[in-house]
């Protein structure tokens, strides 16, 4: 009884306050994760508006193929016309699909390229996929001292190794943090086979590819964790190398990139003093 209340309580704060997300996917799960980013919220739209249009579609077709097999049946309709071509009905039928297509094609178009939009990004984020880890290099942050940047490896923390809470095969060791409400340059690629990096509440997939630099666009709108995975069939332990992403307010990012810098600095110095 407490678990159905409880479940009762989390049910109405999503819809009336949306304080609970859905970030990661859900056991039975066939809708989207809540978009965390204009392009997932402008995904979704596109999903929902072109899934009412299928639906009317589809039901008018079959509705039509029904009562046609049903009218024309030879116990009902003996003396069949001899009529074999119609010339209005023919003009009907293959203009209206074309404007139909011609109609959906401009909100397809407008969010296919605003994927591929570059907004004067504040921050660059690198990503390099590996047989089977993430590293991340957050190239705008040099240190002084050694001129270095922050780099860092992401790898699943296994299931033996997880606490309470974690989630089995999306945790990672390493996350990437980014800030909310600031737009980010990711730039992808990969050392040694392909790879996909995709993270569905951001709308994000995109290849890593050997050799090439792919880019992509990020804005997220409200601060969370969200995961995803390697979106590319790369070898054995391709279901192995998850994404986690921690967005976070601009004043904890900075504070977060001010440790990061100072303890590569002080780990640096630390290694230099055993050596000498």
């Amino acid at each position: 009884m407490s678990y159905l209340f409880y479940s009762f309580v989390i049910c109405v704060l999503s819809v009336f306050n949306n304080l609970c997300f859905c970030d990661y996917s859900q056991k039975f799960q066939v809708s989207f994760q809540d978009p965390a980013s204009p392009i997932m919220e402008g995904i979704i739209i596109l999903h929902h508006d072109l899934l009412f249009i299928i639906t009317v579609i589809g039901t008018s077709v079959s509705w039509i193929l029904f009562r046609t097999v049903f009218l024309f049946h030879h116990t009902k309709n003996p003396n069949p016309s001899k009529v074999s071509h119609g010339s209005t009905i023919e003009i009907i039928w293959t203009i209206t699909p074309s404007l139909v297509l011609m109609i959906l094609a401009v909100p397809s178009f407008a969010l296919l390229y605003s994927m591929d939009e570059i907004i004067d990004p504040s921050i660059t984020l690198k990503v390099i996929g590996h047989q089977w880890f993430w590293t991340y290099e957050y190239s705008d942050y040099v240190s002084k001292k050694n001129d270095k940047t922050i780099l860092f490896d992401s790898y699943m923390i296994a299931s033996d190794d997880l606490k309470k809470g974690q989630l089995r095969l999306l945790e990672v060791d390493n996350k990437v943090v980014l800030p909310s409400k600031t737009h980010v340059r990711v730039l992808v690629t990969a050392a040694d086979v392909l790879h996909s990096w995709s993270i569905p509440s951001l709308g994000v997939k995109i290849d890593a590819c050997p050799g090439r630099l792919n880019q992509i666009s990020l804005f997220i709108k409200r601060e969370g964790t969200f995961y995803g995975q390697c979106s590319e069939l790369c070898g054995i332990n391709h279901g192995f190398m998850p994404i986690m992403i921690d967005c976070v307010s601009i004043e904890k990012y900075i504070k977060w990139v001010f440790f990061q810098i100072e303890s590569e600095t002080f780990l640096n110095s630390k290694i230099n003093l055993i050596k000498n």
